[in-house]
């Protein structure tokens, strides 16, 4: 799931935003057709960088997964994105979600990302993006995701985003070890272009149907070292994580 700014890389202030579809599994896995996630975390993290100015955030999220493979639902966290911006994030989303076999699973979907109690003059930077995600379930489970969107935080700029994530459980301990890594482009045009690379290390513990996630993460890249210099949220750091999803 949110947006930063880019400030010394763009003439204008970008925003760029989170989680999503993540949430949303085959009908057939699930008991009821509805679930709720609820996550308290040190740090709101999203494709490397804060979306809390470094200060823990408290999520919710709902969705509805039809047998077919549709699903729909939605996404809250509070942000900072400093003096006049909004307070609270909400993404909205919808897509479908299928296994091909036993070892793969695609899922195309449509995040919205919408951002609540702004001041009067920060301006609008809701905005579509659209996702495609692959899945490989085997000893280690490898998943790739490409997400584009065409007019990134209302500013007409075009982003790009592709990653990788890998994890790997560790036998019925109910622990298990994750990686990522991943690649943001932003082109305004004539007001600038930025791109930088974030990735991740995290280790996990599953509690029924309670997870909690120590992770480490980190921006680099050419122009992830000019904008560390102009904000911390950009900065590498560890972040806590418990989350519970119902039913």
């Amino acid at each position: 799931m949110k947006p930063v700014k880019l400030a010394t890389a763009l003439a204008t202030a970008l925003m760029l935003s989170l989680p999503m579809s993540a949430f949303a599994q085959e009908a057939e896995e699930e008991e009821s057709p509805f679930s709720a996630t609820f996550t308290a975390t040190s740090d709101y993290v999203f494709r490397g960088v804060s979306q809390t100015d470094n200060k823990p955030a408290f999520q919710v999220g709902a969705t509805y997964s039809a047998p077919f493979g549709f699903y729909a639902g939605a996404w809250a966290s509070n942000v900072d994105f400093g003096a006049g911006g909004p307070d609270i994030e909400v993404d909205y989303f919808v897509g479908w979600n299928k296994d091909l076999n036993d070892s793969w699973n695609i899922d195309l979907g449509v995040n919205r990302y919408t951002y609540e109690r702004a001041s009067s003059g920060y301006g609008d930077i809701d905005y579509n993006e659209y996702l495609a995600k692959v899945t490989w379930s085997g000893p280690v489970t490898v998943g790739g995701i490409f997400a584009y969107a065409d007019d990134y935080s209302n500013t007409g700029a075009e982003e790009i985003y592709a990653g990788l994530s890998a994890s790997y459980d560790i036998g019925d301990s109910g622990f298990s070890v994750g990686a990522s890594t991943g690649y943001t482009a932003i082109d305004a045009g004539s007001e600038g272009r930025a791109d930088y690379y974030d990735g991740s290390i995290t280790v996990s513990k599953s509690f029924g149907n309670a997870t909690a996630t120590l992770g480490y993460y980190d921006t680099f890249g050419s122009d992830a070292s000019e904008l560390r210099g102009a904000s911390d949220i950009y900065k590498p750091g560890l972040v806590f994580t418990i989350g519970i999803e119902v039913p």
